[in-house]
């Protein structure tokens, strides 16, 4: 008796679901460059998008709530002279964004919450070192502002946002780089460049560890680390026909699997959930979107389903686990860029009977917080990213993600000279407070020391009078600073939220008595007109009538 043996996986129902079109995002004039580029970025706050501008590039920042259509004179993200390659969202402040573009030049940018009232031309930071376009931006998964930037002329480099001086400048590669990530701790840097060969690269030395060939086709090729330590990598082979690999870094040469797709020429951008290993394949200029289940088992990488939409996509966003609805059991959200210029919003969710938090479902996340500086990262020390619980930590406020570091600023300080390197990258509360206080304290000592001196030289020069005598300055005791805790900042956003409440009531209030005194004069304006219609319908009755009969 024969039978098969059906694997056990909780992920094995996942389901697709595309949202109504009044909830997705539309009229959008998305990108018509030929970059294979996502051209969309998505954090818990906010949805970027590229789109076509005349008179350079620019790029479209919708909060998650303006849904709907968009109006053709939106504001936008509009400082580039060339069209926008490439943004990407920092994964440890919700407001900041950084840019490509064929202008050679990368630009760092600060999104106000609530998003944008009118054009932002003024970026927090320019980063100039390529020669020729940027194609590829990439921030770094636990140090706190290191971005990685890729161009045409060939040049990885590696930024300090904080201080916005290039931290290493890596040149192994022949040809243009295709796509670049790095690992779990981010020690480590894999790369796939246009000779077809894949790269393990020492992001402090910028020393090739290991390198291999990846695809055998001409066309674009991506590879990604996944959370335990293999690459995954998607390609193009000699007949032209899409396909994918898992490989091992100490045996890149050999691919444990190495699986045929189809014949399309889209090139395939695998989007990971490492909370799940989940692997998502979405082709651009297709109209499916693949999952599959990484597992240590053979084969490995398992097929689980498609979810298949009418219109080809354009480009292609996934939001972060921190943004995904727990109540729902959402475990993934795609924003879908169709050529027709409207974003669809696609849930991925597991079915469950249960309303209860899905712990098997929802493992610690990664969160907002860097764990390494810039500067201790540079010399040497690796962090893991810090993991969140979304039991504790996820809000769900109007279907979105509340974050704690709510309002943070991006304080660029440059670098004048070898004295200023030990300057923090991000000037937060607490670090302005100390600077604060020690300049002040470093006054208060001038100025004693001042007084002093010229109190010893007015004794110098009088004479010895006792009762004349300078009384000592006593310095008064530094200001004590009250920490702030998680809870007060909860606090104060519960009463932000109550005062918006309250807002909106009056804003709704106001509008229902306008509406009522707006009636109120059109009943005026009728009873008027009834008023003065029966003199005026009068004459003409009147003249009417025949001679004899007046």
């Amino acid at each position: 008796m024969s039978f098969r043996v059906v694997r056990s996986s909780k992920f094995r129902h996942v389901y697709g679901q595309a949202l109504k079109r009044e909830q997705c995002y539309d009229n959008i004039r998305v990108s018509k460059s030929s970059w294979d580029s996502t051209f969309c970025a998505v954090n818990p706050k906010f949805l970027a998008i590229i789109v076509e501008s005349a008179g350079g590039g620019a790029f479209i920042v919708l909060p998650h709530n303006k849904v709907g259509r968009i109006p053709a004179d939106y504001p936008l993200v509009g400082g580039h002279k060339g069209p926008v390659l490439d943004i990407a969202w920092c994964p440890h402040n919700d407001n900041v964004i950084a840019s490509g573009s064929e202008d050679c030049v990368v630009k760092v940018w600060q999104i106000p919450d609530g998003g944008l009232s009118r054009t932002l031309t003024e970026p927090v930071v320019d980063l100039l070192y390529h020669q020729r376009r940027v194609g590829l931006v990439l921030w770094h998964p636990s140090a706190l502002n290191v971005l990685l930037t890729a161009g045409s002329d060939n040049q990885i480099v590696i930024w300090n946002v904080g201080t916005g001086e290039v931290l290493i400048h890596i040149d192994v590669h022949p040809d243009i780089v295709f796509s670049a990530c790095f690992n779990w701790d981010g020690s480590k840097l894999v790369t796939t460049c246009k000779d077809k060969k894949i790269r393990i690269i020492d992001p402090r030395s910028g020393e090739v560890e290991a390198e291999a060939l990846c695809h055998e086709g001409s066309k674009a090729t991506r590879a990604i680390f996944l959370r335990h330590g293999l690459i995954f990598t998607t390609g193009f082979n000699r007949s032209s026909e899409r396909q994918y690999s898992l490989r091992a870094p100490d045996a890149l040469s050999e691919p444990i699997v190495m699986v045929d797709l189809d014949t399309s020429n889209g090139v395939m951008f695998p989007l990971y959930d490492p909370d799940t290993n989940l692997l998502y394949l979405c082709g651009k200029g297709d109209s499916v979107i693949r999952y599959f289940e990484i597992t240590p088992e053979p084969p490995f990488v398992h097929y689980i389903n498609t979810f298949q939409t009418p219109d080809p996509q354009r480009g292609i966003g996934l939001m972060p686990k921190r943004g995904c609805d727990v109540s729902t059991c959402e475990i993934a959200r795609f924003y879908r860029l169709n050529n027709s210029g409207l974003c669809q919003v696609i849930t991925m969710t597991v079915p469950r009977k249960s309303e209860l938090f899905q712990e098997d479902l929802y493992p610690d996340t990664l969160s907002d917080e860097p764990s390494v500086s810039a500067e201790d990262w540079f010399n040497g020390t690796d962090g893991e990213p810090i993991l969140v619980s979304l039991k504790d930590r996820v809000l769900i406020v109007q279907g979105g993600y509340v974050s704690n570091s709510q309002g943070q600023q991006l304080n660029v300080t440059k670098k004048s000279n070898v004295l200023d390197k030990g300057k923090p990258n991000i000037l937060n509360s607490a670090a302005k407070k100390l600077q604060n206080h020690s300049s002040d304290q470093s006054n208060n000592n001038n100025n004693s020391s001042k007084n002093n001196n010229n109190n010893t030289d007015i004794s110098d020069s009088a004479p010895i009078k006792q009762e004349r005598a300078p009384s000592p300055i006593i310095s008064a005791p530094p200001p004590v600073v009250p920490e702030v805790t998680q809870a007060d900042i909860k606090l104060i956003q519960d009463e932000i939220r109550k005062l918006k409440a309250v807002i909106v009531k009056h804003e709704n209030r106001i509008r229902a008595l306008e509406a009522q005194a707006k009636s109120r004069d059109e009943e005026n304006n009728l009873t008027e007109q009834k008023i003065q219609s029966p003199d005026s319908a009068s004459t003409p009755a009147r003249s009417n009538l025949a001679p004899d009969e007046v």
